[in-house]
């Protein structure tokens, strides 16, 4: 053949390959979510200024100082409004793609990551946590006794069941937070392990605080109880030993560029910290997102997100694991993950259960699952469920009713006041 024909043939062989190549990446991204009329998706305009007026008067007084509140329905965004100021003391007001810190509600992308390597065959449920975390070999539980003077002593015992992922997914770890109270000898032993000290921990890399975690009792024998503590923490080092990828790597390529979620991640640099909403550093739970220093990418806090970000997230769960032509998981295994998995062990109304997850609620892959209609303190049906976040920021998805919102506020003490009012306020608006 002659050379020149080899020559064009090449050339036209590559830019087919190109075009192909463009092709499947123009399929391989979701696109924005689209909006609708309330009533088009059944949905009350009249109804939904109840919201306006409520956050507004909230505002005004001084309740909190801006929120954001995105509601879809049908897949489609019926009500996306943005109230008060991101930062009162420079005068900025509060944007719908202003940046939250999303604390607890990073577990549910850090469940997702989970559920994907499962999906490829990387682990197993009823993997012990010490096939990717050696030093979870050694761990211990505390068998509390009392003295003659009533204090808690604690004697270290071996386990007599192996931590599982499973248990981690549903916090029945026996791993704690040091906030948590129960049992009190296991606090202090966090205490003095320095596990309330943020600025020190962030020191650390995953590998380095899955170690130090691993020195600390458990408050119970995994497998037996619920206790929220710092499993999606540990989570985060089975993720990247089953991937190969740091944490942040695998959340950034993984599930933010497929869903989109350009303004999602563990740092806020340059321009983009001027969206950044405002939260007092004397919060003992305060995070710095703008620190660069920072090593330890934690699977149960530290990301940042905005309204729409977490909703084309949302979004995708709602729609069984699919967000336009991008799908991350099978409809099946997101239906196990939100799924209670703790049977008995959960919808207690106990202090220690009654805020986290809730009255009427049990646990999945940490989504607060409804297992019963009426003993909830809002409106909703059986299988809907709901994750939230230290500082206030919300979001649930109610299969049933097809819909899904996201609620961000930057107000720690009023967190579970606005679960419950922006949920009443949400469902009174819906008409069919």
């Amino acid at each position: 053949m002659d050379k020149r024909k080899v020559l064009y043939l090449r050339n036209w062989l590559v830019c087919i390959v190109l075009l192909i190549s463009l092709c499947t990446a123009s399929v391989s991204f979701a696109k924005v979510l689209g909006t609708a009329k309330p009533e088009a998706v059944g949905l009350s305009s009249e109804r939904l200024k109840r919201i306006d007026a409520v956050l507004k008067a909230d505002v005004e007084k001084g309740v909190i100082p801006g929120a954001v509140l995105l509601i879809a329905r049908k897949g489609k965004i019926a009500y996306f409004k943005s109230f008060g100021m991101r930062n009162k003391e420079k005068g900025l007001p509060m944007e719908k793609d202003s940046m939250f810190r999303i604390y607890s509600m990073t577990k549910s992308i850090t469940a997702v990551a989970v559920a994907m390597l499962l999906e490829e065959g990387k682990l197993l449920l009823t993997d012990p946590v010490s096939k990717y975390i050696p030093s979870f070999r050694d761990v211990k539980v505390a068998q509390i006794t009392k003295d003659k003077a009533g204090n808690e002593v604690v004697t270290m015992v071996e386990p007599r069941n192996e931590m599982t992922i499973e248990d981690l997914l549903t916090h029945t770890s026996g791993l704690s937070y040091f906030f948590q109270r129960y049992p009190q000898a296991v606090q202090q032993a966090y205490l003095k392990a320095g596990m309330q000290n943020m600025a020190q921990l962030a020191q650390l890399t995953t590998a380095e605080f899955c170690d130090k975690l691993a020195t600390l009792p458990l408050a119970f024998e995994p497998g037996n109880q619920y206790l929220y503590g710092q499993s999606y923490d540990v989570l985060a080092r089975v993720i990247e030993v089953a991937s190969g990828m740091p944490l942040d790597t695998f959340f950034k390529e993984r599930i933010f560029k497929p869903l989109a979620m350009v303004d999602t991640g563990y740092r806020v640099t340059g321009k983009e910290m001027s969206r950044l909403v405002y939260l007092s550093p004397q919060w003992p739970l305060y995070s710095d997102p703008t620190n660069l220093a920072t090593k330890l990418f934690g699977g149960g806090s530290g990301l940042v997100s905005t309204a729409m970000d977490y909703a084309h997230f949302a979004q995708m769960l709602l729609n069984g694991g699919q967000l336009d032509e991008v799908r991350l998981l099978g409809p099946r295994t997101v239906a196990l993950m939100t799924t209670d998995h703790l049977g008995a062990r959960g919808n207690r109304d106990d202090t220690q259960y009654v805020s986290v997850p809730g009255r009427g609620y049990g646990v999945g892959f940490d989504f607060y699952v409804r297992v019963e209609a009426g003993r909830a303190y809002a409106p909703g049906n059986v299988g809907d469920f709901f994750k939230d976040g230290a500082a206030g920021t919300i979001y649930w998805i109610d299969p049933k009713e097809d819909l899904m919102a996201v609620f961000m506020v930057s107000s720690p003490t009023n967190r579970l006041y606005y679960r419950f009012l922006i949920k009443d306020l949400i469902y009174q608006a819906i008409m069919n």
